[in-house]
């Protein structure tokens, strides 16, 4: 009977043991999961090759960034929009050897230049226009700078021109085209520009001045076309230009 009871004594010490050895081997097994997982070796192998390949740098875009670093990019940033100062579409300009040298300007009298004075907008500046067609035709006028791109293929808008405003009107003897602008060339080159185009499309052309304003005009007496160019410098060297052209029937 003391056997007995020693017996179960010794039972009952053993089992903590057992349990703990039991847990022990759970907690073992958990940080061997873990472990596996960490290392990847439960992990999707595309997953882990992408974040374990290198990264691909562009070495040029690279050297552009970052704004906010202490050593400055090696080059200067690129920029989208080119500078005023860059001739835009040289090939369509004509050279400077090619272009004709206008006369000099009469000064003094000068009625376009009045009626430029006059008006506030571009329907008043063409129905101040001596040309009978290009008044009349003044009063149709519809705003959009789509007008810019419809000029007389002989009387084109600058290659360089920044197109403020612009309108026209089209039906029966209207052809007109009014357009304000400006360009980065200076006054002398777009007077003479004008002027070589005027010659070569086979218009008379006078040229005008009074109080900085110069103004070229002409006709083409084979299908009574008529266009006025007013021309003043602006103070970065460039030329803020008013173009009437009405195209003849």
């Amino acid at each position: 009977m003391m056997m007995g009871r020693r017996t179960n004594a010794i039972a009952i010490l053993l089992m903590p043991l057992a349990l703990a050895a039991c847990g022990g081997g759970s907690e073992a097994g958990n940080v061997d999961a873990l472990d596996d997982e960490i290392g990847g070796n439960s992990a999707d192998p595309a997953l882990m090759g992408a974040l374990q390949d290198q990264i691909m740098v562009d070495p040029q875009l690279a050297q552009q960034s970052n704004k906010d670093a202490i050593r400055p990019p090696s080059q200067p940033y690129s920029a989208p929009i080119p500078s005023d100062t860059v001739a835009a579409a040289k090939a369509a300009m004509p050279a400077d050897g090619e272009l004709l040298k206008a006369p000099d300007p009469v000064e003094g009298k000068c009625d376009a230049c009045d009626a430029q004075d006059k008006s506030v907008t571009l329907a008043g500046l063409a129905g101040g226009q001596k040309d009978r067609r290009t008044s009349e035709c003044a009063s149709k006028l519809n705003y959009s700078a789509g007008w810019a791109a419809r000029l007389p293929a002989d009387m084109p808008l600058h290659p360089q021109a920044r197109v403020i405003e612009a309108a026209g009107a089209e039906g029966g003897q209207c052809g007109l085209r009014v357009v304000t602008f400006s360009t980065p060339q200076p006054l002398q080159t777009m007077i003479d520009w004008y002027y070589t185009r005027a010659v070569r499309g086979g218009y008379s052309a006078e040229h005008q001045l009074k109080d900085g304003q110069h103004v070229l005009g002409g006709t083409r007496a084979k299908d009574d076309s008529a266009y006025v160019v007013f021309l003043s410098a602006r103070g970065d060297g460039g030329t803020d230009i008013d173009l009437i052209a009405n195209r003849g029937g």
